[in-house]
């Protein structure tokens, strides 16, 4: 892949052939089967009810990344938050600034619309991602441990 001029912008329901590779690539590196027709329908779904914020890294005309923000509030500070749920750069296109582009990217976003934090998660294994989320400013949670159900 050439190094061409990154861009970074948020994507609309036009953008959903160039997001359906990106989104099922990074469900299969959390160990989940390809699916691009379910994740077609996932990703239309989130537009049609405007349930989550996305952008789109490009390079060279091809989409090479994405981040996807879903809204949420925190009680104690009476404020829009956003959880960063989904980071996911092609391999190819990694080690040039993109994953740190789609953050900085986020981290606007989140501020112009007058949202006072970002969350994020990610496993523990996934040392890279935490470099990066750190290099980033993000820092890691150390007074509360998380929790969940499956339903």
């Amino acid at each position: 892949m050439s190094a061409g001029p990154l861009e970074v912008r948020q994507a609309t329901v036009a953008d959903l052939d160039a997001l359906v590779p990106l989104f099922d690539a990074y469900r299969q590196f959390y160990r989940q089967a390809s699916d691009p027709e379910r994740a077609r329908q996932f990703l239309l779904e989130r537009f049609g009810h405007n349930q989550s914020v996305i952008f789109l890294a490009w390079a060279d005309g091809e989409a090479i990344g994405f981040t996807q923000l879903y809204p949420s509030f925190s009680s104690g500070a009476m404020a829009r938050i956003f959880i960063l749920n989904d980071l996911f750069v092609k391999p190819d296109a990694r080690r040039r600034g993109t994953g740190k582009a789609l953050l900085d990217t986020a981290a606007e976003y989140g501020r112009r619309v007058g949202a006072v934090r970002l969350a994020l998660s990610t496993e523990l294994s996934n040392t890279a991602a935490q470099a990066l989320y750190e290099k980033a400013g993000w820092q890691r949670e150390t007074v509360f441990c998380g929790y969940w159900l499956r339903l």
